[in-house]
């Protein structure tokens, strides 16, 4: 490898393409973890096999050719992941039970600072956002794992066909082709379900919706919260795969079987493009407050019309650098609560 001074400057070349790589393998696998172990396999594998790359393509598309074929290797299990809506039907409150399932069955929630490298332009911004979304990060996943890549080194990176057939070791013709059929497949998803509609900055309406949220819910006003949520609102809770819909199952779920979540704090975080919170529920052994889920939402039409809690709290909130652990306010300790 040379020298020290070598070996440094290429660990420091590598690294700055980090964030972007694992936002292309967390689009490619649906996973926050999966994502940045196959970054690290494509960074010790470009370290290892520095000496072979000749330099007729940038570092950069080199990068992602390694990291395209560790992603299509981790793919051939077959695995897609999914969201609950996407495997079972809605099921109706008077028969909710909470099944869990293994945790590589479901789509995972990553922090955007993970996977949206800082870029100047506000468009290209927008679509990087907008494609770690929750509703178009399912809709790739139903895709087979070549036109997933494709899709997204065409739509979402912005690479040209040439680029994309090289990268591939296919012809231009293939690569057109793929991409034409991953986007008849998008488009007949889009008809079948409404995306999240939000600004990028959220608009004032959006911002003041979010704020009587979080009012509602730490109230636990039911009443309020069913003046924000749309009829047909869905809320889902992996691992488990129970989805609810329209506000009077998800509030009656919420008074029923959620009812320990009275109490909570929410703070905010930013998540798959989308609003939400880190939600601790009260903690009556310890005092405080413990982590309970990490709630992406979605907004349409002024309307909170998606919420999805991640409950495995051990993995999501030291992945969103969120402590374990809420002290309780002064004041909330003389109320007791």
């Amino acid at each position: 490898m040379g020298d020290s001074t070598a070996t440094a400057d290429l660990d420091v070349a590598l690294e700055k393409h980090r964030t972007e790589l694992t936002g292309y393998c967390y689009r490619m696998l649906g996973s926050a973890f999966e994502a940045e172990d196959a970054v690290q396999d494509t960074l010790v594998r470009a370290w290892r096999s520095y000496d072979k790359f000749e330099g007729r393509s940038s570092l950069r598309s080199w990068l992602y050719r390694i990291a395209t074929n560790v992603c299509l290797d981790m793919l051939t299990a077959g695995n897609k992941r999914a969201r609950p809506m996407d495997l079972t039907d809605s099921t109706p409150l008077a028969q909710a039970a909470l099944a869990p399932r293994p945790d590589n069955t479901w789509l995972e929630p990553v922090p955007d600072a993970r996977v949206l490298p800082t870029v100047e332009d506000p468009a290209e911004a927008t679509v990087a956002k907008e494609s770690i979304r929750l509703a178009f990060m399912a809709a790739l996943q139903q895709l087979p794992p070549k036109q997933r890549a494709v899709l997204i080194l065409r739509e979402v990176l912005a690479w040209k066909a040439s680029e994309v057939a090289e990268l591939l070791d296919t012809s231009v013709a293939s690569v057109n082709s793929a991409l034409q059929r991953a986007r008849a497949t998008l488009a007949e998803r889009e008809q079948a379900g409404a995306e999240a509609a939000v600004s990028d900055p959220l608009d004032e309406e959006q911002q003041k919706l979010l704020e009587r949220y979080v009012k509602a819910f730490e109230g636990y006003d039911m009443t309020a919260l069913t003046a924000l949520l749309h009829e047909d609102a869905v809320m889902t809770m992996p691992p488990f795969d129970l989805w609810l819909t329209g506000h009077d199952d998800i509030t009656g779920f919420m008074t029923t079987l959620g009812a320990a979540c009275a109490g909570s704090r929410l703070l905010p975080v930013q998540v798959n493009g989308l609003p939400g919170f880190a939600q601790y529920k009260p903690d009556p052994e310890a005092g405080g407050f413990t982590p309970w889920s990490i709630q992406v939402l979605e907004i349409s039409d002024g309307r909170l019309t998606g919420f999805h809690f991640f409950l495995d709290t051990q993995r999501w909130f030291p992945l969103f650098g969120l402590p374990l652990h809420l002290e309780a306010e002064p004041d909330e300790i003389e109320e007791g609560v």
